[in-house]
Formats: C-alpha cells, structure tokens, sequence
C-alpha cells in the first residue's frame, strides 16, 4: 500500500476524490420530517466551495425510529430524495464528490437536540420506541429499548437497502455505514450491549452478523462502481468491551464483503468511557487497521493543521483525512492547507481574486 500527500487524488472503485480531505459527516438537527433544506445546503455546499475533496452528508436515518433526534435527516420517503439531490448536484458542480451517511441511532435515538440539553424525549412530546441489541439502556437515566426481533433485523436489512437505492437515486457517489459512536450498528458489535443468545449474539461471528448482512445488502442495491465505507468504533476505550482486536477480525471480513474503506474513530458505547483525547489520538487505531486488514483507512479526531494532516498521509497511517469541527470554524480550511505546504492554490472562479496568491 503506498503512501500519500494531502494534494494527491485518490481513486476508489469508479470515484476519483481530487484531494484527501474529507468533511466529517456531523449531525445538524435542522431537519423537519427527515427533509434536507436550505441550511444543508448552504452547510455542505460551502465546505465543497471550500476545497474539500469529498462532502459526507450526516448521519441520515433509514428510517423515523433510527433517528437520534426529530431534527435528523432521513431516507426513509422518496419525498427525501429531491432535498437531498439538489444538495449532491450542488457539491458536484463544486469539483467535489457527495457522499451520505446511512444510519440508526437504536438506544441513542429519540433524544432532545444538543442545544435543548439532548435528554431524551418523552412520547408525549413526541418521542417514540427504542430499539437495541439488547434491553439495556444507554445511561441510568435513558429509556430501556427493546431488543430488535427477528422480524425487527429483517426489516433493518430492507430499509438500510432502501435508503441506500434513495442515496443513489440522490446522485450521491459514495455510502457510508455509521457502525460507531455506540449507535445501532455498534450496539450489536460490542459484548457491553448485545447480550444476545441467538445468531446475532454471544461469539463475535454473532455480533458481527448484522453488520456483515447489512453491508452484502447495500452492495447488493448500489452499483459496483460505487465505493462503500464502514464507520467503525475501534474501541470502546472500556475494559471488557469493543477492543482493537475485534475491529481487525472484523474488517478483514469487510473488505472481503465489498468495503472499500473504513473510517476509523472510537467510543460513544457508554457515557463513561475514559477517552485520551488528543490530537491525533485515533491515528493510531486508523495506521493498525490499515496495515492489519490492508486496506483504505480515514483517519479523524482532533485534526486541525496542515502539517499534522501530511504527515499521517506521508507515514501511510491512513488514506484520507476526515476534518469534523475544524471544517466547521473555517470552511476553506483545504485552500489554507495548499497555502501553508506550498501548493497551487485553486479557489472558485468567482474568488480567484481575493484569493490569489
């Protein structure tokens, strides 16, 4: 496996990214019913404007009870796909490339906004069912979910499938699998939640089951040229839990289903977790993965300068570099980049201007 500088391209299956900047998919809650609008927009084309090479859109639910929030978007409706589309045309015509994020939030679902203090919501303002690996709530102060039966998982597999179809019809290039940060797909990988006795339980064959059967099911709905990622939680950063070994067993497997890259990030399992935040603290989760299961890794958390961003390419830790809050305060972040490591800049025609130099 080679290795890479911030300004390479990077082609996977039939997608080329003209750089190795990746906007991080980052939950808005400005949705209504599931639907995108202007503010996604304006959200995500900027950073597009920007100079990043590929804009994942957030956690977008496969459907209403996979949602962390009444705010969240969703691809449960064709009614979603034209709010969506308009966005994925938009980062096109920018020279970047759209991607989504298909999810369900399980026991982390129904849940207030961060702003409204992100308590979870009762049904009398709304709030609705949990569902889970297991009937284990995600605090002592969250609702117990129920445990997903088997008609539950089957029709997960149809509406992660569905969702996917709605992505392509979307216009969007890549797909991404949100399996961390303690929600659904995490929650019947770790042995902290999924205390299952049944064929989606117990062994870590399992509790892999689920995800593998999730991932042969939007290979199967979206074209062969079209690259799939996988979110990953490395570890739980818990003793007893989701560890580093398990994540390496599981991708090899991933890979061979049809993954083209894994996104590396960790925890989100337990509010009580004891994470070492700090930069590049989850390089090293993305550089193992990358080698063991030898296969494209991203790499993010607390990635904020140039320099750092360069250096975990040109050491081949990882093959792209997810940029979350840092895009966030400063969407040309990728034109501030070229600058500081000497590289052409290439600004919007309509910048040029301001931005020569």
């Amino acid at each position: 496996m080679t290795h890479a500088t911030l300004f390479s391209p990077l082609a996977l299956r039939g997608v080329t990214l003209r750089n190795r900047i990746a906007m991080s998919p980052m939950c808005q809650y400005t949705a209504s019913d599931g639907m995108a609008d202007d503010w996604h927009l304006v959200h995500l084309g900027s950073r597009a404007v920007g100079g990043a090479a590929l804009i994942m859109v957030e956690a977008t639910a496969v459907s209403p009870e996979g949602r962390i929030t009444p705010g969240c978007l969703g691809l449960w409706d064709d009614a979603q796909v034209e709010p969506l589309a308009r966005i994925a045309r938009f980062i096109q015509r920018q020279g970047a490339v759209p991607g989504i994020q298909l999810a369900h939030a399980g026991r982390k679902g129904s849940c207030r906004a961060s702003w409204e203090g992100g308590a979870p919501l009762p049904p009398c303002d709304g709030g609705w069912e949990l569902l889970s690996a297991s009937q284990m709530p995600f605090s002592p102060s969250s609702p117990t979910p129920r445990a997903a039966s088997t008609a539950d998982i089957a029709a997960l597999l149809r509406d992660f499938a569905n969702a996917a179809r709605r992505a392509v019809a979307a216009g969007f290039e890549i797909v991404e699998l949100h399996a961390a940060h303690g929600y659904l797909l995490h929650q019947f990988l770790s042995p902290l939640s999924n205390k299952r006795c049944d064929a989606y339980g117990g062994s870590p064959e399992g509790r892999n089951r689920l995800l593998i059967e999730l991932v042969l099911a939007v290979r199967e709905a979206i074209p062969a040229e079209m690259p799939l990622f996988v979110r990953i939680s490395a570890t739980d950063w818990i003793q007893g839990g989701w560890e580093l070994a398990d994540t390496e067993r599981l991708c090899v497997r991933l890979k061979r289903h049809g993954v083209d890259l894994i996104d590396v990030s960790s925890g989100g399992l337990q509010p009580d977790a004891q994470i070492p935040v700090a930069p590049n603290y989850q390089v090293p989760l993305a550089s193992h993965v990358r080698r063991a299961a030898d296969m494209c890794t991203g790499a993010v958390g607390l990635i904020t300068e140039a320099r750092q961003a360069q250096e975990i390419l040109a050491r081949g830790d990882a093959d792209l570099v997810f940029l979350g809050r840092e895009l966030l305060r400063n969407p040309y972040w990728p034109m501030d980049a070229q600058r500081a490591l000497n590289e052409r800049r290439t600004p919007p025609l309509p910048y040029r201007s301001a931005m020569a130099g």
